[in-house]
């Protein structure tokens, strides 16, 4: 286990909330990595929580997709293969294309002020350049496109997917200069939003999918390779 501080506070949110922020950020920073075991007795040294509350952290990690527990060796961070990325950026397209859609369509003018500041306060953290923060920055303004996209079935699933949607997403902006171009895509996105051209909404959002997925791709078979 690397050298790391996963130490959690004694107030603020509930404990086993923050063991699960710090050891999901450590993933998604590759601090911990694709198929490394995560040793419970490491974990309480490290997060300074009681093993219970470590074990209930590793559950909810492994219902997000993020770690896989494997039979007589304990949980794992988990490995998303390339056709299981290929396929979950297939259906991430598709479901957030029609949110954006559905969004320019029906959304309030508040939330479209909204969606502008969320994509504001991810510009600035892409310029920090720390990959958790912007994963959880990017999760951030999804939640008010899907808020004003107002149609639950597409909530359920995206949120269904969300841990390995979080992955993939920390693995595309490992890409060089990929941070800066997604930026590039949302706010051609919310542009089209605020138009009001839902079509354009669809188009846009497809092409920042596809391109996210390009990049997390290459990421991925540069690590078979």
């Amino acid at each position: 286990m690397p050298s790391v501080d996963l130490r959690v506070s004694a107030v603020a949110a509930p404990l086993r909330a923050q063991v699960v922020r710090n050891i999901r950020e450590a993933i998604l920073n590759r601090t911990f990595t694709p198929g490394q075991r995560l040793v419970e007795r490491e974990l309480c040294e490290l997060t300074g929580v009681s093993r219970t509350t470590v074990r209930e952290a590793l559950r909810q990690l492994e219902s997000e997709g993020l770690v896989r527990l494997v039979p007589n060796h304990g949980p794992v961070v988990a490995k998303i293969s390339l056709d299981e990325a290929r396929d979950l950026y297939e259906v991430r397209g598709v479901l957030e294309a029609l949110a954006a859609s559905r969004f320019a369509a029906a959304a309030t003018d508040e939330q479209i002020q909204k969606l502008v500041e969320a994509t504001d306060r991810f510009e600035k953290i892409v310029r920090d350049g720390n990959v958790a923060r912007i994963v959880a920055g990017k999760d951030d303004l999804y939640a008010v496109l899907l808020d004003g996209a107002n149609n639950s079935v597409i909530r359920q699933v995206l949120e269904s997917l969300w841990g390995r949607i979080a992955y993939l997403r920390a693995t595309s902006l490992r890409r060089p200069h990929r941070p800066e171009e997604s930026v590039l895509e949302v706010r051609q996105i919310v542009d089209a939003i605020a138009r009001r051209d839902a079509d354009a909404a669809w188009t846009l959002s497809r092409w920042h999918v596809d391109q996210a997925a390009k990049a997390a791709l290459a990421v991925l078979e540069s690590e078979r390779s």
